[in-house]
C-alpha cells in the first residue's frame, strides 16, 4: 500500500506544482544621469520569452533573441519597439532616445540608450508602455540614479507615466 501512495505522489506531485506556477511580468530600466557628460544612462532588461512573444505577435510570429536563428532584423524590431514604447521628457521638452545596442545575460536582455545634452534636471516624465499589451500583470519598474538623488517608479497598464522631481 505505501508503494502505491508513492507512486501516486510522485506522479501527481508535478501537477500539482505545475498549477501553482505564477509567472511574474517584470522588467527594470535603469536610468542614471552622469553630471559630467550630461547625459542619461539608460538600461533596460526583459525576460527574454516575454519580450519575443511580444514582438512574436507585433512583428512577426519567427522573431528570435539570443540564439543562433537571431538575425539583424530581431535586433532591429526589438529596438523599434522599445523606441516606440519608452518615452522621456525633460524639464517639460522630451528628449531624443539615441538606442546604443544590446547584450544577453543568461534569461535576460539588456538595451543601452544614452540621452546627451542634459545641461540641469529639474523634473523627468516617464512613459514606459513596454509589454503591457500582451500581459496585464506587467509591471515596468525604473530606478534613478544621479549623484544627489535615488528615486523609483512601479509603471504599469493602468499607470504608464510617472513624474520624477529633483527640486
Amino acid at each position: 500500500m505505501t508503494f502505491l501512495k508513492m507512486t501516486l505522489f510522485v506522479l501527481l506531485f508535478p501537477c500539482i506544482m505545475g498549477s501553482a506556477e505564477h509567472k511574474f511580468y517584470v522588467s527594470i530600466t535603469k536610468i542614471e544621469y552622469v553630471a559630467e557628460s550630461e547625459s542619461l544612462q539608460i538600461i533596460t532588461q526583459f525576460f527574454i520569452d516575454d519580450i519575443e512573444e511580444v514582438l512574436r505577435k507585433r512583428y512577426r510570429s519567427d522573431v528570435s533573441l539570443g540564439t543562433t536563428k537571431e538575425t539583424e532584423e530581431d535586433r532591429t524590431l526589438l529596438k523599434k519597439y522599445i523606441l516606440q514604447k519608452l518615452k522621456i521628457s525633460v524639464n517639460g521638452r522630451p528628449v531624443t532616445l539615441d538606442y546604443l545596442g544590446i547584450e544577453y545575460d543568461i534569461d535576460m536582455v539588456k538595451s543601452y540608450i544614452e540621452v546627451s545634452g542634459i545641461e540641469t534636471l529639474n523634473t523627468m516624465e516617464i512613459e514606459f508602455k513596454a509589454l503591457t499589451e500582451i500581459f496585464a500583470e506587467q509591471q515596468n519598474i525604473i530606478h534613478f540614479k544621479s549623484s544627489k538623488n535615488r528615486k523609483s517608479l512601479i509603471l504599469d497598464v493602468d499607470n504608464p507615466n510617472g513624474v520624477l522631481n529633483f527640486n
